[in-house]
């Protein structure tokens, strides 16, 4: 999962960190995942403000 050279959007070591709290593993596709995710929210959050005649992202449109 993911973009093959594709920038990523979350910050890997604290992914990790956040996993490990968890007293779990992660995954070598995991970054890729979170990245799509994340793109994807982005992505529905800017046309709910576009939507709504703003061209500002708030929280609220997450």
């Amino acid at each position: 999962m993911g973009k093959k050279g594709g920038e990523t959007l979350v910050v890997q070591s604290k992914v990790r960190d956040v996993i490990k709290k968890n007293k779990m593993n992660c995954a070598s596709d995991v970054m890729g995942a979170l990245t799509m995710l994340v793109e994807y929210q982005i992505g529905r959050a800017a046309v709910r403000a576009k939507s709504n005649g703003r061209k500002t992202v708030r929280a609220a449109d997450f």
